[in-house]
Parts: C-alpha cells; structure tokens; sequence
C-alpha cells in the first residue's frame, strides 16, 4: 500500500470478511458455472477460498503481481502466472482491494476474459473490477484482519483513547 498518508482507518474483523466475501459470492451465483477461481495474492486467497467454497468451486489457482504505487519507481511485473486459467475464460479473479488500479489493470491485461470480483474498491481502481461489496474512499488504509492482532484497550475512565478504527 506504499508509504502515503492515508487519513482514515477502516478495520475489517474476520466476522465482517467472512459475511462480505458471502456477499460478493451471492452477487456472483447468477454467472455460474465458474470452471476455477483465480486468487491475486495474497489478499485475495482467503476471500477466494471463500467464494469458491459458496460457490462449488474446486479449481484454485493464484496470480502473484509486485507493484509499485508510485508508477514511476517500476512497473508492475506478475512474478507467478495463472497457468490453469488460460485467458480466464470461465474464470472468477477474487481480490480484498482493488485500490490504484495497477496490480488489477495487469492481471486483466493477462486474464483478459475472466470475471473480476473485489471486495472492497476505492474509487481509482472501481472502474477494473466487475463486481465489489463496499467502496472506500481513496485515502481510507483498509486493516484486513491478517495484517492485524486484537489488542487490548483501557477503558476511557482509566486513560483509553477512543481510536476511530471500526468500519
């Protein structure tokens, strides 16, 4: 996600992951079947491992991309290729974030007739997803429950700041 500012915090819980990533497989039921989904990783192997579990999926297969948010430091390069997901036909790309747009405007590029699902997108990358849950505004650090620890804290009587990170 870089080293930008971001302003807002959003905290994703396992329990909301789990329901949006439902969600997400709900929306997608009606472009059954799916021949395999294809995760971006890492992000997106848990939510696609839940999907294709809603879903009735068996084929998994991961696409792993290295990028840059600031374009100009390199271009993006897929370092492990969706070998089972030919062009993506008949293939769902699961995603957690679709945020600039640069990892996802590559795997396109590579999967070109594959159905692109996130579940969350930021108004710069919403544009090169096909189905999302919830949008996010550019400058919101979303906290996915991987990158996360629960953490106890003070009550406010006792000194607790009340730190604006609920989603």
């Amino acid at each position: 996600m870089g080293n930008r500012m971001a302003t807002h915090y959003a905290t994703v819980t396992w329990d909301q992951l789990h329901r949006d990533a439902r969600t997400l497989a709900r929306q997608l039921m009606p472009l059954m079947p799916f021949n395999g989904v294809v995760a971006i990783t890492r992000g997106g192997m848990i939510p696609a491992a839940i999907i294709a579990r809603e879903l009735g999926c068996r084929v998994m297969e991961t696409i792993s991309v290295v990028s840059y948010e600031e374009e100009e430091q390199g271009d993006p390069m897929i370092i492990k290729q969706p070998d089972a997901a030919g062009d993506g036909e008949g293939f769902l790309v699961v995603d957690d974030l679709v945020d600039s747009g640069v990892t996802a405007r590559l795997v396109r590029e590579r999967l070109p007739k594959a159905v692109f699902a996130c579940l969350y997108a930021k108004p710069k990358g919403r544009e090169l997803t096909d189905y999302f849950v919830t949008e996010v505004s550019q400058d919101t650090w979303v906290l996915f429950p991987w990158d996360t620890a629960p953490l106890f804290v003070p009550p406010l009587v006792d000194g607790g700041r009340d730190g604006d990170t609920a989603a």
